[in-house]
């Protein structure tokens, strides 16, 4: 025996060393890694092996293995062991805890690992019951050294892992061993913190002494350890160990916080003991780290800690030192930011609450430490301090008190700063910069990060300015006027004296606009009439108006401030004027460049926000700027003589300024007048003759655009294609605005006076007419008959008239390539240039607005025009001809109750029946594609641009098929039902899925669909496209779709029509849709709990009447049969006692466990088999009634029930 350990030993180190020898050929890598795990799997003198290999004498790389084995013993052949085997390698191990390692500095980490996993496993499968004495073990074997002490406290943290954090035990196991674990933690705590205090008074008396410096190492490793098992328990024992002794645990933390080699561990538990949950009474001594003592240790620590983040390197290319961010510190520096944080959350929750808790009296101490982190350069701790601030400045309580109120000055003053868009990791003219390439790997990420961090500041500040709303007004005033007065100082820039986006005064006027635009919403929101700063806000508003600009980036600072400050105009109508005249003169603003050179970026920019900010103003404050019109009016046609002024965007905004003005007419007559002048040149065009035959025409129509000519990017494309274009695309634009925006008044006197109201519905409410009505009206039929051409494009014959120049004009843009690919939107260039683009983006973004505007026009028609849209003579017919691919969701919503029938009905059925099809083959793609076992594919290479094109093309039809569904439950899908899943976790899903099942039983079978749901419900053809695409998406390979319609969908369609006469293939399938789902998704615990939910009630309510479900049933692989028959015993059976519905749940979901499909990395995993063993916690067994009454309880408590 002994000469056949040794000589496989001999063979196993061999192999050992060639699979770690980096020059080995990977062939014989391979077979000595096969030779190596056959072993394992069937060898028979494995432990003999794996302790010989696991002797010091042996390299770290075999003893590492040698330990291996003996793992993989434990794991798979415990259960087949007997007893005095799992004795002697018990022993074993205990011994290798012993004297099985080297010094604690000299043994390798992993080995260590690998030595506390194998107790841990035992532990696992024979602790509490057949190891009572493992924790009194445990304790003797720390008394052997430092090295003994280490493995002891890592044994600790890994079964705390197991069977808390990671949960790997079966239920039985793990409830035993927590129980044992919560029973003696008293004893386990302070034995931990006995070894914790031990370890760092010998660490500081031998660290300091000559000569004792390794062993002072030595009781340094040993308490890091012993923190970061501390940090594996803190997380879930009871408060009250960590608060006993008077906050013992607490008050040694952060006494570590000024070690430097330990502190970064403590603060990680003084972190996770401070973000501790539980009740209030439980949390109240956490209020300790207020007093002085803990707070000034804090304090402390954190100003060490940030001297101690950086360091002065000298650069070998620059004669100036480098500052360099330290790593370790500047994590720590983190967590005490974190722990900070935690306690402000921790006080914000207790005081006001029921527990009596009082301010603290350091709490003046505690917000400066705070600032000071809000103030420092890393912008990763500037937003940590967000979330803190902003609930501490809501605080019903703590915002009254005067600490804080003078705090958010403070913090005001503070933004100033903060606000500044700087600290890009590529750039090194800041000290943010060096934190940022730590926390930062590019300047996209960066970008992305401060824009959240902006608005999470920006909500901040709004809190702020409710508890001084003057003084806030007051700064940004004072900032405001300041910037102002300063000069433009454009950087390092090119020669023609523009800003760019980092130049020093845009990064200045871009923070102040922010911040100024914050303050001065909330003074409108907290400050009413006398109250408000009138005369000093139209004083900046005069400043502001004054300012005079030539940078289109300061310009549209400029511009956001006037917006800002416009409210102001309300009360000082002789100046609105000014205001319009300095916005109309940014809708022109250009610069002197070369004349054929496009204009550049920041130029289009300010032009459009000038855009917007007329048409927010003519939106929100109508009524004052209607004394202005016929001004505004008369300026606007003056603008609309010169072509080439304007482009058709900007003709848009201004018609769309105008028409909401004109609502405030509230005189149906003169609005409708007005806006056929408005309009006239536009619906001339549009329903000319020349412009009807282009469009009705897919030949004619590429012609007319230039699509089937040849063009190449050193020539333009013909100026009269292009004007044709230009041409369509105002008239939709301009069709799209006034159908937007153009409303009978909401008050329904005015709208009743003014001419508005026709009549009145079949349910008595009233029925306005639009003054765009017959405008609309007019321009329709091409509407949908550009509809129905572009979709017609897609023919081939169409497509083959595309020229070679134009062959990928229906493609999509690159913009809109990254959105739905989910890549980052690539950084704006520092220095503007003018934005050339190719002849074939210039058609790409015609066709691609050309649909967007057609389609955006039908869903706000039936908004806007009610019944003059609706009873449209064959208007159901028009739009499949037409718009056959897409409905909108508006048209729908606001579709009237009686034109159900004869509109939504005939254009229903054929989307979803087309769309079922169309998903249907996509689907199975996309399953075929992911399902194959692609080692061709693998081997052949592929160019980037087909990848990247099959992942376009997936992501797209999982946008559609969300899409899709997303129309069916809005439409179909009672708003009591579906609510937006992503403001859920896991648990509210789960637990919206059960009401969703126990209301069922109970509410009628129509409840959970709309009136719309009701009226599908009666055309079968119809309602069973629905079911057929609902149930479909389960096994469609994308786990959101498959949870939300198996959540929100299924069941609310299904549920109507179970008492029909449903045939058997169609309930059939139903079910085994269900089950396939589960088969594909069944991993994820969301997908599962709602499938399984779903299953469950389908079974249930159709089983009694359709024995093929459990046919289905039988086929799922490892069914418990006799819990099968029970469970249709209790279905079939209405006078069976019905178990709860947690219960039912439960038992469901064990009886169809065969059939849920792994995740891939589980997939090939040797399964991990350990035993209950007898429970030590058995619930007392009640007292027998000395009563002969019979009570009917029996079959409560039958065995045959109490075994499924």
């Amino acid at each position: 025996m002994s000469d056949q350990v040794a000589s496989m030993c001999e063979q196993l180190v061999k192999a050992v060393n060639v699979m770690m020898d980096p020059g080995t050929n990977q062939i014989y890598r391979l077979e000595a890694l096969k030779f190596c795990e056959e072993f394992k799997e069937s060898c028979a003198f494995c432990v003999p092996c794996g302790l010989q290999l696991a002797e010091k004498t042996q390299t770290s790389v075999v003893r590492h293995f040698g330990l291996q084995i003996l793992e993989h013993v434990i794991k798979f052949r415990w259960n087949d062991m007997p007893q005095p085997e799992k004795v002697q390698l018990k022993n074993c191990a205990m011994q290798l805890l012993s004297n099985g390692t080297l010094s604690i500095l000299e043994e390798e980490s992993h080995i260590k690992d690998v030595l506390s996993r194998i107790t841990v496993e035992m532990i696992k499968r024979e602790w509490p019951q057949h190891w009572p004495d493992m924790l009194k073990e445990m304790e003797a074997l720390t008394s052997l050294g430092e090295s003994q002490t280490e493995l002891v406290m890592l044994i600790l943290l890994r079964l705390a892992e197991d069977v808390i954090t990671f949960q790997t035990l079966p239920t039985q196991r793990r409830r035993d061993i927590q129980q044992t674990l919560t029973q003696n933690m008293d004893n386990i705590f302070s034995f931990i913190l006995a070894i914790l205090q031990i370890n760092v008074d010998d660490y500081r008396k031998l660290k300091s002494i000559p000569g004792q410096e390794l062993q002072a190492k030595a009781h340094c490793r040993v308490a890091v350890t012993t923190l970061n098992t501390l940090a594996g328990y803190i997380d879930w024992i009871a408060l009250a160990h960590i608060t006993n002794d008077n906050c013992r645990l607490l008050e040694m933390l952060c006494l570590l916080l000024s070690e430097g080699e330990l502190q970064l561990e403590a603060v990680e538990c003084l972190l996770i003991a401070v973000s501790r949950k539980g009740k209030l009474e439980d949390r109240k001594p956490l209020m300790l780290l207020f007093d002085d003592v803990a707070i000034n240790y804090i304090l402390s620590a954190a100003q060490s800690a940030d001297g101690a983040s950086i360091s002065n390197q000298p650069s070998p290319t620059q004669p100036v030192e480098k500052i360099v961010v330290v790593e370790r510190h500047y994590v720590f520096l983190k967590r005490l930011c974190q722990v900070l944080c935690a306690l402000g959350s921790q006080v914000t929750s207790l005081v006001g609450s029921d527990v009596a808790v009082e301010t603290p009296a350091n709490l003046n101490k505690y917000m400066e430490a705070m600032l000071s982190f809000t103030t420092h350069h890393s912008q990763f701790l500037k937003s940590s301090t967000q979330i803190m601030w902003g609930t501490l400045f809501r605080h019903e309580i703590l915002s009254k008190v005067p600490a804080v109120m003078e705090m958010s000055l403070k913090y005001l003053k503070a933004t100033r700063t903060s606000n500044l868009v700087k600290g890009f990791p590529s750039r090194n003219d800041s000290p943010s910069c060096e934190y940022s390439r730590v926390d930062f790997d590019s300047d996209e990420e960066f970008s992305s990060f401060f824009n959240l961090f902006r608005s999470q500041q920006g909500e901040v500040v709004r809190s702020a300015c409710r508890l001084a709303p003057m003084e806030a007004f007051g700064d940004a005033a004072e900032w405001l006027r300041y910037q102002l007065s300063c000069p433009i100082d454009t950087g390092n820039t090119p020669a023609e004296g523009l800003c760019s986006v980092l130049s020093p005064s845009v990064v200045q006027w871009d923070a102040m606009t922010v911040f100024t635009e914050c303050v001065l919403g909330q003074t409108f929101r907290n400050l009413t009439g006398e109250q408000l700063p009138i005369d000093q806000g139209i004083e900046l508003l005069q400043a502001v108006l004054a300012y005079e600009t030539k940078d289109p980036l300061i310009l549209s600072c400029v511009l956001t401030n006037i917006s800002a400050l416009f409210p102001f105009v309300s009360h000082r109508p002789q100046y609105l004027p000014q205001v319009l005249n300095k916005v109309l003169a940014a809708i022109v603003f250009d610069i002197p460049q070369d004349s054929k050179a496009p204009r550049t970026r920041t130029v289009k920019n300010v032009r459009r926000h000038a855009c917007s900010s007329i048409i927010k103003m003519c939106r929100d404050y109508s009524p004052v700027i209607l004394p202005c019109f016929d001004m505004l009016y008369d300026y606007v046609k003056k603008l609309f003589a010169d072509e080439a002024l304007l482009m058709q965007m900007e003709k848009c905004a201004l018609m769309e300024a105008l028409v909401l003005i004109g609502n405030q007419f509230k005189d149906f007559a003169k609005q409708k007048a007005f806006l056929e002048e408005l309009m006239g040149p536009v619906v001339a065009r549009w329903t000319s003759e020349e412009t009807s035959h282009v469009l009705s025409d897919a030949a004619l129509f590429l012609s007319y655009v230039g699509a089937d000519q040849v063009a190449n990017d050193q020539t333009k494309d013909t100026d009269v294609c292009a004007n044709n274009r230009v041409q369509l695309s105002y008239c939709l634009q301009a069709m799209l605005a006034v159908v937007k925006r153009s409303r009978w008044p909401a008050d329904l006197g005015e709208a009743t006076s003014g001419g508005f109201v026709v009549g009145c519905s079949a349910s008595g409410a009233p029925l306005f007419r639009n003054p765009c009505s017959s405008l609309v009206l007019a321009m329709l039929p091409n509407v949908l008959t550009i509809i129905r051409t572009h979709n017609n494009l897609f023919a081939p014959e169409n497509m083959a008239r595309l020229s070679h120049s134009y062959s990928k004009a229906y493609d999509l843009i690159d913009v809109e390539k990254n959105i739905v690919l989910g890549l980052p939107h690539p950084m704006i260039d520092i220095y503007d240039t003018p934005v050339y683009k190719s002849n074939l983006e210039r058609m790409q973004g015609f066709f691609c607005t050309l649909y967007d505007n057609s389609y955006h026009i039908l869903g706000n028609a039936g908004f806007s025009l009610q019944q003059d849209f609706y009873t449209i003579e064959g208007l159901a017919e028009k739009l499949v001809g037409s718009a056959f691919v897409s409905l909108d969701h508006q048209l729908v919503v606001s579709c009237p109750q009686e034109y159900y029938d004869s509109l939504l009905c005939p254009l229903v059925g054929p989307l979803f029946t087309y769309m079922l099809q169309r998903l249907n083959v996509k689907w199975q793609l996309i399953n075929q594609r992911t399902s194959a076992n692609g080692g061709e594919e693998e081997e052949a290479v592929c160019e980037e641009s087909q990848v990247t094109q099959e992942m376009l093309e997936e992501q797209l039809v999982r946008l559609v098929t969300r899409e899709v569904l997303d129309l069916l439950t809005v439409s179909f899908i009672s708003k009591r039902v579906h609510e937006p899943a992503g403001n859920k976790d896991d648990g509210e899903e789960e637990e919206m899925m059960t009401d969703l099942v126990q209301t069922a039983v109970s509410g009628q079978p129509g409840e959970a669909l709309t009136d719309l749901g009701k009226c599908i419900l009666k055309h079968e053809d119809i309602y069973m496209a629905l079911l057929t695409i609902s149930f479909g998406a389960l096994s469609w390979k994308d786990t959101n779709i498959c949870h939300r319609t198996a959540s929100m969908i299924c069941w609310n369609l299904l549920r109507p029509v179970i008492g029909g006469n449903l045939i058997p293939d169609a309930v059939t399938w139903f079910f085994t849709s269900v089950l396939k789902g589960l088969q594909l998704h069944g991993q994820h615990e969301v997908c599962n709990a709602t499938l399984t939910l779903l299953a469950m009630f389908i079974y249930e309510n159709l089983r009694p009447r359709y024995a093929e479900l459990r046919a289905v049933m039988n086929q799922i692989p490892d069914i418990n049969m006799q819990a099968l028959d029970q469970c249709d015993h209790r279905v079939l059976d209405p006078k069976t006692q019905k178990f709860g519905h947690k219960k039912r749940k439960d038992q469901f979901k064990k009886l169809i466990s065969g059939l849920v499909g792994k995740a891939l990395c589980q997939q090939f995993r040797k399964e991990v088999h350990i035993r209950n063993l007898p429970s030590l916690f058995k619930k007392p067994k009640p007292e027998k009634d000395v009563t002969t009454e019979v009570l009917g309880l029996e079959a409560l408590f039958s065995p045959q029930l109490a075994n499924v």
